[in-house]
């Protein structure tokens, strides 16, 4: 039996998680980063901390039970840190990570995308639907 070093243990680790495979960990933070809101709360955050009305109020649409799970939810994946600053009233803000830095290109990208992309996909949209 062959010993190995950690860094073949961690590449060998690397190659085993597969998206694919029912059991995969990797299945579970692309469920997370598949929310519209986690995508729409990275990029309201892009531009630096905000406190949680300001949130809010950038996200039309969103409740508050939905938003405070989102960003809890962020929060536990290592994608936003909360800081709260003792105050009268008390004063909450969020920050993206620089984990959740490198998710911003991407996801700013599939937001731009489906702006640009919309009206075909809502052509496409009817047409299916007039099918069906």
């Amino acid at each position: 039996m062959s010993t190995q070093t950690a860094a073949e243990r961690r590449a060998e680790a690397k190659v085993a998680y597969d998206a694919y495979i029912d059991k995969c960990p990797s299945r579970k933070l692309l469920d997370t980063l598949s929310d519209k809101w986690v995508s729409l709360v990275l990029v309201a955050l892009s531009d630096g901390p905000r406190r949680y009305s300001d949130v809010a109020r950038r996200i039309a649409g969103v409740s508050q039970k939905m938003l405070t799970q989102t960003l809890r939810s962020m929060e536990r994946d290592g994608l936003v840190t909360r800081t709260v600053t003792p105050a009268v009233p008390v004063r909450v803000d969020y920050e993206l990570t620089a984990l959740g830095r490198t998710l911003l290109p991407l996801m700013a990208a599939v937001k731009a995308w489906a702006e640009e992309h919309i009206e075909e996909v809502e052509e496409a949209r009817g047409r299916y639907d007039s099918l069906t």
